[in-house]
């Protein structure tokens, strides 16, 4: 016999199915109902899951799995945030100003636009909708060449194809940071005390031609002066995602060759077929732009993520292909940037290498170290460029403030012709920042947990009874969970010493305790030896950190 749902739950889902506009939800819900009915306890648990809390709307807006209830991506959901941020709006003082809609080609995200549209048109707003499945840094292009009081991106970046998710932007161009968050979550809570239909909508929105990627693309061919090099022979991916037919114009602007593109992962797919994961960090997700490069005689590599904010490089690297770290490709970015003068304020994210620092101040430019995320890097008073490990990077911060994948691969284009007109390579500059500033070497370690009362108290644990000693050195504890110096308060404990930076946060988006790890060394004229040396050390700091941590 099947456990009956409790009333509470069946009403909830009664309620939520009446008022649900999708009609493949509501076959799912009763497709769900029906097998729950016969006994099937995997059924029930989604049923249960889906149907009990909400998603949470934070910094990063919305993002989620798929399917029916307030705890997931849905139509309901989707309609009930616009409506909640369309309110916002109309209280913060935007009325009437444009709003701008983009989305990518993931399942469902052209409908969560046009719901998106329809209503913020019907509140009043000068709604812009995109014509076609767009990158994200067009629209946060957008923000600013449209002057709009806020944009919303529909996109679940990279993660797997599930999900999808609801990133809003304010007129400042950066992504949403407290108290605007919950001020917007207050606004969306007060929508879902009422039926869907009850918010309005209208179909007068404006479906934007190419003025926008065309803006975007003559922004873009500004970045690379016209007599640098630019003789390369280049790999890309645009892994399943949107950005390859704007690369491939991106880069004809800009007067590169065209890259040899991996044909199986050319085309927007949202069930990305070739990939476990479309994330260019996951092991294997470039492996086919690898065997191109190695049976072309390519002398790189360059993968945008599905939705082109994120970018990644591989190159040989003694003697065998190699994808650069985030950290790695930052610094060579950074300093290259340094390098041609570029004033400003440097910065990258607390987790991120503690390398670009040393490398600005060499150069007598300012640093800032920010809280993880471009929604603080691409805030930093007068930023010059900024990136985090995660292979994000801002290289034209006054067009885009936020993490941009395309005009980071220009950037990379540009400074790997650079050095190959030399006969060198982008291996070959890192070795000389290396020679200069010292060798820093890092790493990760993760756990993940099935509950997250885990890594509260875990978290709870390392505080209260931190390590004294890391590599044989005394270290200093710090947590940033009041708020540090000038960083905001977050949820994350660092620990630094003579030659390690230590720092442990629960993952913003997934059910991970993640603790970023870096040991540096002086400069030495021997950067082999010190990269090994190096490397040995971040492994046996990785062993003293799997032991301290309670979740070990």
């Amino acid at each position: 016999m099947s456990r009956p749902l409790p009333p509470d739950l069946q009403r909830a889902i009664s309620a939520w199915t009446a008022q649900d506009p999708d009609p493949t939800t509501r076959a799912r819900t009763g497709e769900l109902l029906s097998r729950t009915a016969g006994g099937e306890q995997d059924a029930r648990d989604e049923l249960v899951d889906a149907f009990t809390g909400r998603l949470a709307f934070g910094t990063a807006g919305l993002r989620g799995a798929l399917g029916p209830g307030p705890n997931r991506m849905n139509r309901v959901v989707v309609g009930q945030a616009a409506a909640g941020l369309a309110t916002y709006l109309l209280d913060t003082g935007g009325a009437g100003q444009p709003v701008l809609v983009g989305y990518d080609a993931r399942h469902g995200s052209a409908q969560f636009a046009r719901d998106t549209a329809e209503i913020m048109a019907a509140a009043g707003f000068e709604t812009l909708l995109t014509p076609r499945p767009t990158p994200t840094p067009v629209v946060a292009f957008g923000i600013r060449h449209f002057r709009c009081a806020a944009a919303v991106m529909v996109t679940a970046s990279h993660n797997p194809p599930q999900d999808n998710g609801y990133k809003v932007y304010l007129g400042d161009g950066s992504q949403i940071v407290p108290p605007a968050d919950a001020d917007i979550a207050a606004r969306i809570e007060q929508v879902t005390r009422h039926a869907l239909a009850d918010v309005p909508r209208s179909d007068d929105y404006r479906v934007l031609g190419e003025e926008l990627e065309d803006a975007y693309l003559e922004r873009l061919a500004t970045l690379v002066p016209t007599d640098a090099p630019r003789a390369l022979r280049w790999v890309y991916t645009p892994m399943h995602g949107v950005g390859g037919s704007l690369v491939s114009r991106a880069v004809a602007a800009a007067g590169f060759p065209a890259a040899a593109v991996v044909a199986a992962q050319a085309e927007p797919d949202p069930d990305f077929p070739t990939v476990p994961f479309p994330n260019p960090e996951e092991p294997g997700a470039i492996d086919l732009a690898l065997a191109q490069a190695r049976g072309s005689g390519a002398d790189l590599v360059v993968a945008n993520d599905p939705d082109a904010d994120r970018c990644a490089a591989a190159v040989v690297v003694d003697g065998g292909w190699r994808m650069l770290t985030g950290d790695e490709l930052g610094t060579l970015l950074g300093e290259d940037a340094l390098r041609r003068g570029v004033q400003g304020t440097y910065a990258a994210s607390v987790v991120s290498s503690s390398l670009l620092s040393r490398i600005a101040a060499a150069y007598g430019q300012p640093f800032t170290t920010t809280l993880t995320g471009f929604k603080w890097i691409g805030r930093v008073p007068g930023l010059a460029f900024g990136y985090e490990e995660a292979i994000g990077y801002c290289v034209d911060p006054e067009a885009v403030p936020d993490k941009d994948g395309m005009s980071a691969l220009l950037r990379v284009l540009q400074l790997a012709a650079g050095l190959a007109a030399e006969g060198r390579t982008l291996a070959d500059r890192l070795d000389d920042i290396a020679r200069t500033h010292g060798v820093h070497e890092t790493s990760q370690l993760s756990f993940r947990v099935a509950e997250l009362s885990l890594i509260i108290d875990a978290m709870a644990r390392l505080r209260a009874a931190p390590p004294e000693r890391l590599l044989g050195s005394a270290v200093d504890v710090v947590d940033l969970g009041p708020g540090h110096d000038h960083l905001p308060p977050t949820d994350a404990v660092m620990i630094t010493g003579e030659m390690t930076k230590v720092v442990v946060r629960p993952s913003g988006t997934e059910p991970k305790l993640k603790c970023y790890l870096e040991v540096h060394l002086d400069p030495a004229p021997d950067v082999a030896g010190a990269r090994a040396k190096a490397r040995a050390s971040v492994a046996q700091l990785r062993e003293e950190m799997a032991g301290l941590l309670p979740l070990s």
